[in-house]
This record gives C-alpha cells, sequence and structure tokens, in this order.
C-alpha cells in the first residue's frame, strides 16, 4: 500500500468506526466518538460513555497478529487493574465493560476510564523519573505471570529480519553494525537465563516496559496517573530507563534510595540502552505508515553511532 495524507486519514477513520462498533456491541451509547490521539494507536473518547478506545493501528509486523495482540492487551488490561486494586494512581480500565480487549473489524483494542487531562500542565520528565521509581517498587509486588522483555523478544528478531539497504535512514554501515549488535546481544536479550549469565546480579522485576516517565497523564485534579502498560514485561528497571541522561539517571537514584531500593545498574543500562536502539530501529520500516516518525528516529540514530557497541559487552 502506499501510504499518503487520503489513506493515513482512511485508516484513522476505520480505527475510530471500530471503536465506536465495539462500544455499542457491549451496551454503550455511542453519539460521538472523538479522536484524543492518533500516532501508533488511535485512542478515542466514545462520548457521551466515559469510555477511551485505544486501538493499536501501527505495529511491528508479529504484533499485527490478533492473537498476540489480544494476549498482550489482556496483560496490560491485567496489571492496570491490579494497581487500581492496590489504590494506585493510574488510568484504570473501564468498569463499564469486560476485562478483556475486544476485536472488531480486524482491530484487537481496549477499553479505558475516560480521564480528563489538564492540558495546561507542562511534561516533567524529572519528577516522573522519581514517579518511575515509586512505580517499580509497586510493581515489584505484582503477582501476575509476565513474558520476559517481550519489547525486545516478540519485535526485534523478526523486525531486524525486515531492515535492508533500502530502508529510511538507514546507511549500509548502519546496517552492517545493527547485525554485528544482535550477534552479540541476542544470546544476553532473548532469555532470562542469557540475561543472568551474561550479567550476574542484575535485578529482574515486573516493569512498565516503555518510559514510564514519559508515560504520565496529568489528570484535572492534580493527579497524575500511570498509563500505557502495553509493553509490560518482566525485565530490568534499567529498561524502563533506558537512554535517560546524567540529571534523570541522578534523580531515579535519589528517589530510588527514599524507598530502599537498589539505584540503576551501570553494567546494565549500558546493555539496554544498545537494546533499546534495537528496538527503535526496527520500527524504520514504519516510516511509509507513521512518515512523523522519520523526524523522531533520526536523532536517535545519531545518536546510536556515537554509542558503544553492544552497551559494552564486547
Amino acid at each position: 500500500m502506499t501510504w499518503n495524507v487520503d489513506t493515513l486519514a482512511a485508516r484513522t477513520s476505520r480505527a475510530v468506526e471500530a471503536a465506536a462498533a465495539a462500544g455499542r456491541d457491549l451496551g454503550l451509547t455511542v453519539t460521538d466518538p472523538t479522536v484524543l490521539y492518533d500516532v501508533f494507536s488511535v485512542v478515542v473518547h466514545l462520548k457521551p460513555a466515559p469510555v477511551v478506545v485505544r486501538v493499536p493501528v501501527v505495529l511491528p509486523g508479529p504484533l499485527q497478529d490478533l492473537a498476540l495482540a489480544s494476549k498482550r492487551q489482556q496483560t496490560e488490561l491485567d496489571i492496570a487493574q491490579w494497581l487500581v486494586e492496590q489504590g494506585k494512581p493510574v488510568v484504570a480500565p473501564s468498569p463499564l465493560v469486560p476485562l478483556a480487549p475486544a476485536q472488531r473489524d480486524g482491530y484487537s483494542m481496549t477499553f479505558w476510564q475516560y480521564v480528563e487531562q489538564d492540558k495546561a500542565v507542562e511534561p516533567d520528565f524529572l519528577a516522573g523519573t522519581v514517579s518511575a521509581a515509586e512505580l517499580h517498587a509497586v510493581l515489584a509486588e505484582y503477582p501476575g505471570e509476565l513474558p520476559w522483555l517481550s519489547p525486545v523478544t516478540s519485535a526485534v528478531p523478526d523486525g531486524l529480519a525486515e531492515l535492508s539497504a533500502e530502508t529510511e535512514l538507514l546507511s549500509a554501515d548502519d546496517l552492517d553494525r545493527v547485525r554485528r549488535e544482535w550477534e552479540v546481544l541476542e544470546p544476553v536479550l532473548m532469555t532470562r537465563a542469557g540475561f543472568e549469565a551474561a550479567l550476574p546480579g542484575a535485578r529482574i522485576q515486573p516493569i512498565h516496559g516503555d518510559a514510564p516517565y514519559y508515560n504520565l497523564i496529568p489528570a484535572v485534579g492534580g493527579a497524575s496517573l500511570w498509563s500505557d502498560f502495553e509493553d509490560a514485561t518482566l525485565g530490568p528497571v534499567e529498561w524502563d530507563m533506558a537512554m535517560l541522561d546524567p540529571t534523570h539517571i541522578a534523580a531515579y537514584n535519589e528517589a530510588a534510595a527514599r524507598l530502599r531500593r537498589p539505584g540503576i545498574d551501570e553494567r546494565v543500562a549500558g546493555v539496554m540502552n544498545a537494546a533499546r536502539m534495537l528496538q527503535l530501529i526496527v520500527c524504520l520500516p514504519l516510516i511509509p505508515q507513521l512518515p512523523a516518525l522519520a523526524d523522531g528516529l533520526k536523532p536517535s540514530l545519531e545518536h546510536w553511532r556515537t554509542m558503544p557497541f553492544a552497551g559494552g559487552l564486547v
């Protein structure tokens, strides 16, 4: 498919229609579905119902499988609901529908309580970093089963296979480096046993799986709510804090110390920085579907070229 303004708009329209139809199927009154966000997912407020639907529309190849997507989304719903039950500040699954993903028109989607966002609040990533330390302390007690480092294991191997010399923003030298780095990192990242053998003493626990310092919703009334647990997984906390600068790492470490928890392990952080870059690089083939991605990934690629090879493992 050739992606242009019209096909992108049509994709959004299909996602909105699917979200509204799925909501009605579940008994919700939906008269004015309104798009709140449209990047990797189309996020739709099913007005007048106090329900928001997240419909992923731009995904790496393996995650386009509905069964895999649904399993991943169920994990997200379960962990968010558990946080609600612990009385923690989190965007909650909607209580008006079953606690399960819904499928409609080729999409798998999740339903959430509508939160009125305070648009006057500027992002505060330093405060978010402190909040991430608090989230990790809570998630350490999560009793549910989680996959091992799923943002890497579920997407990177197949994603790397899709890279070629024609991939936008990627030079022949870049492609060679990516492949050589993966040869080093694959046995470390793909299994917990391999990770623990390469990095003995690393701390493994349930983690957010993305960037929890960024994925905070400032609600009207002052609360900041944890959100977007799509990539919730078992792994080192350093994955959640990958690519942060020294100021933010120091803030995390200070917050962790107050919580009587260890800070960031620099050995593990180096490997997670390299792993995070691989995760970003395999998104390059998605640029035709999401053209704005190019501007976002270009600075990261430039930084990657200056980083230690394979996180300093060799």
